[in-house]
């Protein structure tokens, strides 16, 4: 009997599907407006989305300069495919420069998406050429 209740207990581990990375969060909690080009005030989004059902620690490891800024964990029980987010958010604005999110499934890297931090538009330096609309 125990071994039934230790089988119906146990979870299988978590399995990667894929990493997102955005401005956004979907009500499912996938990220929306993907990006790796952020503002100093944005908030910054990650998803870890797992493919099947299982249990496991997922952690996030936020980067900038070669220091840990960031490193939340949460203990997570999925009954089927989902996504686990989290963020980073500075409410005095992020530093310029390059930084990387590397996730984690049970204490191992499933992989790191690096992004940066810029001021201005980058689009902004652009002009469309003069067009006058024909009636």
């Amino acid at each position: 009997m125990v071994a039934i209740l230790t089988a119906a207990c146990s979870q299988p581990p978590l399995e990667l599907n894929t990493i997102q990375l955005g401005r956004g969060l979907n009500p499912d909690k996938t990220v929306t407006g993907f990006t790796t080009r952020f503002k100093p005030d944005d908030t910054i989004y990650a998803a870890v989305l797992t493919s099947n059902a299982g249990s496991g620690k997922v952690k996030a490891r936020w980067v900038f300069a070669g220091r840990v800024v960031s490193e939340p964990e949460k203990q997570v029980t999925y009954q089927g495919p989902a996504s686990t987010e989290f963020h980073i958010q500075n409410t005095s604005g992020f530093p310029v420069g390059d930084y990387t999110v590397e996730l984690f499934l049970n204490d191992t890297s499933v992989g790191s998406r690096p992004f940066r931090v810029e001021t201005g538009d980058p689009k902004a330096g652009y002009t469309f050429p003069n067009t006058t609309p024909k009636h």
